[in-house]
């Protein structure tokens, strides 16, 4: 559930900054009907001199002048809060607002009508009637909204219209505070898949080690209550005056990095169905499968950038953190955009200097030099897993086959495991797909291609 902050609460009289002329300018078609029979017939009355006429016309122009005064003079404080849940939803799923309003006057409101703005994308404007609220009460009411398109979405300010009994003037009062609702990229759980010659998971197969091997290269640590006495290490004791024990293994957390091509050109279409959205979505997809098993993960564009408090070495998964960490990646993916269409090789500069460990990618089209430049990413010790969206399968519906054959053998001739993505693929199925090649390819070389990193 994420919590809104609350609208402060303000007096009707507080936000009437334009004055009683401006508050005129809230007279309903009834009201300005009021005033202008009653102008008409005060102007009759006195062309023709009857004065009965004029009471008439007088009682029908001053009615709504009164009410709008009166509107106007009340001193209304009310307070408006609004709920998000959840604060951040999926593409496609819905989200529930509750607003709440109290009358924190000592006087009763009259008929109000509660109005929260919204953008178009997700849904009407909604719109609330609340009858009279007494003083010290308060009223709570909720509406859905619902977004095809990731995004961040503004909700708010929340506006008050207040009316008269008589309904012959409408005043509009905005609280200044606002909410955003945050739409992520959907996700389709993965099944688990191992490479071939690789570790299945952190608990049974990440690599471990010391930080030198042999008796005299040990780096021993300061004693610890609790520690074993057998670990004490009598040479480093000596030198440093101090209890010293040998260093535990530790464990070396299993890598991987998930590059997402946003170049304009290496996409077509656009909406919630074009291949530009399943690239972003299948990016989502693998970012929380391997945070769900452990590894530390990375987020990377072709423009060489990442994450926002992004660690060296990603985010790492199955700790306290992990729900922080995916939320901040589906933050990040929920406005990512297409890019200026460089080229991919600010993101090969990063991957030269980076970690070792598994890399997935998800390409649009990649022409002869592009390709050339995401072949040569596969790091010497990772395996590497392409998957290649072409736009002629997504605009022709996958009627030809265009060059992305050429370019999924070049990527296959350094390594990687290439996949080409046609339009109603599930990515599971593609997932599946990627694991049984690479298990063959394994096999075939004798178990010699690609020996880091790894799906669980």
């Amino acid at each position: 559930m994420a919590a809104a902050g609350g609208l402060p609460a303000e007096s009707a009289d507080e936000q009437g900054r334009g004055g009683l002329w401006a508050a005129l300018a809230g007279l309903t078609t009834r009201g300005r009907s009021f005033l202008a029979a009653g102008v008409a017939a005060a102007i009759c009355a006195f062309v023709l001199g009857q004065e009965d006429l004029l009471r008439v016309g007088l009682l029908l122009a001053v009615l709504p002048l009164v009410c709008t005064v009166v509107l106007y003079r009340t001193r209304y404080r009310v307070a408006g809060s609004r709920r998000l849940e959840p604060g951040r939803v999926p593409a496609g799923s819905e989200a529930r607002v509750h607003l709440r309003i109290d009358n924190v006057s000592r006087l009763h409101t009259g008929l109000l009508m509660l109005q929260d703005r919204v953008p178009y994308v997700l849904g009407p404007r909604p719109r609330f009637v609340l009858d009279r609220v007494e003083a010290g009460g308060k009223r709570e009411v909720s509406y859905r909204v619902r977004s095809d398109l990731r995004g961040r979405y503004p909700l708010g300010p929340l506006q008050l219209r207040l009316s008269d009994p008589f309904g012959m003037c409408e005043l509009t009062r905005a609280f200044s505070a606002y909410d955003t609702l945050t739409v992520i990229p959907r996700t389709e759980p993965l099944p688990p898949v191992r490479l071939s010659g690789e570790a299945a998971g952190y608990g049974d197969g990440r690599h471990r080690s010391l930080a030198l091997a042999g008796e005299d290269d040990v780096i021993p640590r300061g004693y610890r209550h609790g520690d074993d006495l057998r670990r004490v290490h009598w040479r480093s004791t000596a030198r440093y005056g101090e209890l010293m024990v040998r260093r535990e293994e530790q464990p070396q957390r299993a890598r991987c990095t998930v590059l997402l091509d946003t170049r304009d050109l290496a996409y077509a279409g656009a909406g919630p169905d074009s291949a530009f959205e399943w690239a972003v979505s299948g990016a989502a997809s693998a970012l929380t499968h391997m945070l769900e098993r452990g590894f530390s993960v990375s987020l990377l564009t072709d423009t060489g950038s990442s994450v926002p408090g992004e660690g060296a070495g990603g985010f790492a998964g199955t700790t306290q953190d992990s729900s922080d960490s995916a939320g901040l990646m589906m933050d990040t993916l929920a406005v990512v955009d297409h890019s200026d269409g460089g080229g991919l090789s600010r993101a090969h500069d990063v991957l030269r200097g980076g970690n070792e460990g598994l890399l997935i990618g998800f390409f649009g089209d990649l022409d002869e030099e592009q390709a050339a430049v995401a072949a040569k990413m596969r790091r010497r010790s990772g395996a590497a897993v392409a998957f290649v969206l072409d736009s002629v399968l997504w605009t022709q519906g996958g009627l030809e086959r265009g060059p992305v054959e050429e370019r999924l053998r070049l990527l296959r001739e350094t390594g990687w495991t290439a996949l080409a993505v046609r339009p109603g693929d599930a990515l599971p199925e593609l997932w599946r797909r990627a694991g049984r090649e690479r298990t063959n390819a394994g096999a075939a070389s004798g178990g010699a291609a690609g020996t880091a990193g790894g799906w669980s």
